[in-house]
């Protein structure tokens, strides 16, 4: 009897050894975050803390107005001080701590430190913070009824054409199949693309479609996606809709290389039309020679004049000091060197000898 009294006794004391370690399991199922106090002012800090995350994940942290942990941000970054957030890496154990300094939102309260991840798989946590001195507005009426939600993955349509080659912007058109799993129809849904470079935050941008679906129904959804001249490189499209990211599309832009064949070609002409002009300046400059005619030098290319067979043949060239009249003797005289015959000259001595 004792015994079996005792194995009650000792099941009791296991369960409550064992209940504070599931505890921090169950909290670490999914990501979460706590500050180091609930209220601050503006230029103070508050110190996040975050456990729960992947190991080694880019987080970004914000302060967002109008929003709550249960509604999450309403109106996406644009609710949130970007030019105050902070970056932080998960350690092994995908924790974190990172000082954040308080800046009021561009809407009012109430706030949260929304943290988000930046690359990867979409994940987020939100934490209240009250910003001393900051106005508060009710949050905005929340719609019940009709659901929407995407029921195929969204792609992009489109290609690539002449003008984008020359710097022109990239278009693109992001397609969706999107289902209404509520109650009542949905009328013009309201969404909002987002692009962003690389791990800059998306640039977003509200585009209405027209339609409307009714309960259990579904639709394909298309909302044409721009980015800025000259853009190339790794692009992130996001979909949201109703303040969450519902849906993230990679964009890989090539380089413009059209606009580089330009500048390369604009390189070569100008410095070349410079050249011509300015030899034609010195041409014009150049003084004349005397006689008032510039000397030109003819192409050694240029046929020579024909002759014709009337004239005969060609006369035997001589040398440029010598015709055929002034060669002493004439044509029949003497090939030697010429010598004087006068009588006034005196006679050549002649070697004598013995007679």
């Amino acid at each position: 009897m004792r015994g079996r009294a005792r194995i009650p006794a000792l099941a009791a004391v296991l369960a409550l050894l064992l209940l504070p370690l599931t505890g921090p399991a169950a909290a670490a199922d999914g990501p979460a975050v706590k500050l180091s106090a609930s209220q601050a002012g503006t230029g103070g800090s508050v110190t996040a803390r975050g456990s729960g995350w992947r190991p080694g994940t880019l987080l970004m942290l914000l302060i967002c107005g109008r929003a709550t942990p249960s509604r999450g941000v309403i109106g996406g970054t644009n609710s949130c001080a970007n030019g105050d957030g902070r970056a932080v890496t998960t350690d092994t154990r995908g924790s974190f701590t990172r000082k954040l300094p308080v800046a009021e939102p561009p809407v009012p309260c109430p706030c949260v430190v929304h943290v988000a991840t930046v690359t990867g798989a979409k994940a987020e946590a939100d934490a209240v913070l009250q910003v001393a001195g900051h106005p508060v507005a009710p949050l905005p009426a929340e719609t019940s009824g009709g659901r929407l939600s995407i029921l195929s993955d969204t792609r992009l349509t489109g290609s690539v054409g002449v003008l984008t080659w020359f710097g022109a912007p990239p278009a693109r058109t992001l397609e969706f199949t999107a289902g209404n799993v509520g109650t009542t129809p949905v009328k013009d849904p309201v969404f909002r693309v987002g692009t962003a470079h690389g791990v800059f935050a998306p640039q977003w941008d509200e585009q209405q479609w027209h339609g409307t679906l009714a309960p259990g129904g579904k639709a394909l959804v298309r909302l044409p996606v721009e980015l800025s001249a000259g853009a190339h490189g790794d692009y992130t499209v996001s979909l949201g809709y109703q303040g969450k990211v519902i849906a993230e599309q990679p964009w890989g832009v090539g380089r413009p290389w059209g606009v580089t064949l330009f500048w390369l070609l604009l390189c070569l002409v100008v410095p070349a039309a410079l050249f011509r002009a300015g030899m034609a300046v010195v041409d014009r400059v150049r003084p004349r020679r005397p006689g008032g005619v510039r000397h030109r030098r003819l192409p050694r290319s240029l046929p020579r004049p024909a002759r014709s067979r009337a004239s005969g043949p060609d006369p035997a060239p001589t040398l440029p000091w010598f015709t055929q009249d002034s060669v002493p003797g004439g044509p029949a005289g003497r090939l030697s060197a010429p010598h004087h015959d006068s009588p006034t000259s005196p006679p050549t001595p002649t070697p004598k000898g013995p007679t």
